[in-house]
């Protein structure tokens, strides 16, 4: 509603001091919960349209990048949701490191690992959970998950402000809330210590 997307443009120009006609566009997340549409709408969106062929732009992108992360990170932590850690290699092209989901009291854990695609940040980046590759149909060879078809519109209608904090918050976080403990229940994949 007209009512709905004014709120949610005042919202998003109050966190960040977003200037006019760059706002978090939130009236196509209906199929994320309020907790994800929250923590999404805190962080920081990004102004620097340039991927890795531009060195000039890359670089401030990559301090947009991280700026975001660590506000994102702090979100979690402040919130007792830590769920990864991630870095990236010297050039900003290659990201890895491990995310982690909590089922039945248990720490489940894997390895993460994506590419900065040739057209970022105009396409998604494509998360990888390689240990989880055949292991369900919601998961692309290589171990890319497969995200919603909710999460690539909403990619594309933010670009270029949303970065790696906004995919990891929209795309990986709610899959492994849906996938790994369908994947635990089913005996497809168990605890390291069972």
């Amino acid at each position: 509603s007209r009512q709905f997307r004014e709120r949610s443009r005042a919202a998003a120009n109050r966190l960040g001091g977003r200037r006019k006609g760059s706002h978090l566009h939130t009236h196509t997340m209906a199929e994320w919960d309020e907790g994800t549409k929250s923590t999404v709408q805190k962080i920081p969106l990004l102004k620097t349209k340039a991927g890795p062929r531009d060195k000039e732009g890359w670089a401030k992108r990559l301090k947009e990048e991280y700026t975001a992360l660590i506000k994102y990170v702090q979100l979690n932590k402040g919130s007792d949701q830590d769920w990864f850690t991630i870095s990236s290699n010297k050039e900003g092209t290659h990201w890895s490191g491990k995310c982690w989901y909590i089922h039945n009291l248990l720490k489940y854990e894997f390895d993460l690992e994506f590419d900065i695609p040739v057209t970022y940040p105009m396409t998604s980046p494509e998360i990888q959970l390689p240990e989880l590759d055949g292991k369900t149909s919601k998961m692309y060879r290589g171990g890319k998950i497969c995200l919603s078809i909710h999460f690539k519109p909403l990619w594309s209608k933010n670009s270029p402000h949303f970065g790696v904090a906004h995919a990891l918050c929209l795309g990986l976080g709610p899959w492994m809330a849906a996938e790994i403990p369908h994947l635990i229940d089913t005996g497809i994949i168990s605890h390291k210590d069972k």
